[in-house]
């Protein structure tokens, strides 16, 4: 991505200036020079152009949406060139970059890479005003801005959006403000564009930043706040509502900028909570709900559960991929309630049943599907579409939620069929899928977990989730909850 972007701890301005590298490496040509970070020192009559950089976060739910302003002004006697390099959110998406001088504002365009920096380049040499941001890295950019004249105070300002996953009840925003030093053996002379950010002056640690550093977050979080908190910086908390707030920092010094910001806040969840957030736009309305899962989910919470296992007993599975799909049903089996109910459909080149109806999951019906399991040898085709098309006409009990749980090596050609089926059936049922053995058509696997989620947004994540359960051998692929 090649337009301007985000803020953080780096400085050049293209004036003379006085590089330390060492005694072992300052009189070396270039080509001996490698892209690893050096001291740079301003001259007496050089003006650092950066003065501040600002970050306004809205938290909407769990979307965060971030607006950054950075004000240089070049105080000297000559034009010069910023460059900053700074971090960005892996997770971060750019969608606007403006730049202002004086009354003057100029919204930026996204270009190929090369083009960009060739009208960049272009700009640069007639004496205009242009700015330029690069992705170095997914976590790191680099801005350009050309021909700072004496006097000049220019403003960018950039915004993103990025999505906030929690974990384990924590919602955590980390506003990146630090690239660390890279070691690199790449010589100076011939290294790519893409790289040379990387010999970029670095700040040391009891070194403050030569600006103004700020950040403040209004959260709405559509459901009641438990708690906030930063561990990186000192901050103050006001509280609009019982779920929204205002985060600021307790100081503006410009040492607030040497290390992340992280913010975490936390929502209750002692019972399962639910919020809408409503939004007025010019020309399209917006709304997000929100559901917060209980701290703990009780026995009592738990709706009617039916689970059908469409069990793969093909040829591909003889020997040990079968075995550690026997191993994987009795931990499955072995984890249902009394409540619960089940069936088997063990399928081939064709296939058959446990049972005609789903059974309860009581110890003697357990211990009835562990020996059927068990009996199983491996051998034949592979046909999973007719399978699922069976276990779907299974009847279904009202009131129940049912899931069908796919165990397979995945050795099919009908892919898309199966994809375009489960997408077909999604409002009927969960579907669960695991890989079984050391070389999993992960094509299969992966796809009933992200083509059928992507097929239909309106349905949950878990019906096409990938599980490891506990206990059972690491040959099952790449799977996890």
């Amino acid at each position: 991505m090649t337009m301007t972007c985000y803020h953080a701890l780096r400085l050049l301005a293209l004036l003379p200036l006085l590089l330390l590298l060492g005694n072992a490496e300052a009189n070396e040509s270039n080509t001996n020079k490698t892209l690893s970070p050096y001291f740079q020192v301003a001259g007496d009559d050089e003006a650092l152009p950066l003065q501040e950089t600002r970050a306004q976060v809205d938290i909407a739910g769990v979307i965060a949406s971030v607006n950054i302003r950075q004000v240089y002004q070049n105080s000297g006697n000559d034009p010069i060139e910023a460059v900053y390099v700074f971090p960005g959110s892996t997770r971060a998406a750019v969608y606007a970059m403006t730049m202002t001088i004086g009354e003057r504002r100029v919204t930026a365009k996204i270009k190929e890479r090369q083009a960009a920096k060739a009208a960049y380049q272009q700009a640069k040499k007639a004496g205009k005003r242009a700015s330029l941001l690069e992705q170095q890295r997914p976590n790191v950019f680099q801005m350009k801005v050309a021909n700072i004249m004496p006097g000049d105070r220019v403003v960018v300002e950039l915004a993103y959006s990025e999505l906030i996953v929690p974990e384990q009840g924590v919602y955590e925003f980390v506003y990146p403000a630090v690239v660390g030093p890279r070691y690199s053996e790449l010589p100076v002379y011939g290294a790519s564009d893409s790289d040379q950010w990387i010999a970029n002056p670095y700040l040391h640690q009891g070194e403050k930043a030569p600006y103004a550093f700020g950040v403040e977050v209004s959260l709405a979080a559509g459901l009641p706040i438990q708690s906030i908190m930063s561990p990186s910086h000192d901050v103050t908390v006001a509280y609009d509502d019982h779920g929204a707030a205002k985060i600021g920092l307790k100081s503006a010094g410009a040492d607030n900028g040497n290390r992340d910001y992280v913010l975490r806040y936390r929502l209750r969840g002692e019972e399962i909570e639910t919020g809408l957030l409503l939004h007025r736009g010019e020309t399209e309305n917006f709304f997000l709900l929100l559901a917060q899962p209980p701290e703990r989910v009780v026995n009592a919470a738990i709706p009617p559960r039916e689970y059908i296992f469409v069990v793969d007993v093909s040829g591909s599975m003889h020997g040990f991929p079968l075995d550690i799909g026997k191993k994987l049903m009795v931990e499955l089996l072995s984890r249902l309630r009394p409540t619960d109910g089940f069936n088997i459909l063990f399928f081939s080149g064709g296939s058959s049943l446990l049972a005609e109806r789903p059974l309860p999951a009581t110890e003697n019906n357990i211990e009835k599907a562990i020996e059927m399991m068990e009996s199983q040898r491996g051998g034949g085709g592979t046909r999973l579409l007719p399978a699922l098309q069976r276990a779907m006409r299974q009847p279904a009990a009202s009131g129940v939620s049912r899931s069908f749980v796919v165990v397979t090596d995945g050795y099919i050609a009908v892919e898309t069929d199966v994809f375009d089926y489960v997408k077909r059936n999604l409002n009927n049922a969960n579907f669960f899928a695991f890989g079984i053995g050391s070389g999993v058509n992960r094509f299969l696997i992966e796809g009933l977990a992200r083509k059928a989620g992507a097929a239909n947004p309106s349905s949950s994540r878990r019906r096409t989730k990938r599980c490891r359960p506990r206990n059972v051998s690491a040959t099952i692929s790449k799977l996890r909850c």
